[in-house]
């Protein structure tokens, strides 16, 4: 037996609803001070070389995603840093003007 669903029982009224609902939880962007952006980068840099685990924060279609990660590769004039995440131990490439915030683990 199926559980009755009102508003699922119309696909085309379930998806804009879905879209209202999404567009409700989104976020502004953040902007960040000069002096935030310094710490980012000296996080950063001494995570890099110290292949210590990160906390990324960072902005993502309306949203703030939290990641945790090793630093691979940072390059601030190119505005891009690599990172390997720790679920799925996989390669990253990200922005620099993206990312929100930096916390070691």
């Amino acid at each position: 037996m199926k559980k009755w669903r009102p508003f699922a029982s119309m696909p085309e009224q379930h998806i804009g609803l879905q879209e209202v609902i999404n567009k409700q939880l989104e976020v502004p962007q953040p902007l960040l001070t000069e002096e935030q952006m310094e710490q980012i980068n000296f996080i950063l840099n001494e995570a890099l070389h110290t292949n210590k685990q990160v906390y990324l924060t960072y902005y993502k279609n309306g949203q703030r995603i939290t990641e945790t990660g090793f630093i691979q590769f940072v390059d601030s004039l190119g505005d891009l840093f690599i990172y390997i995440d720790e679920v799925f131990e996989l390669k990253n490439k990200m922005r620099l003007s993206e990312l929100i915030d930096v916390r070691f683990f």
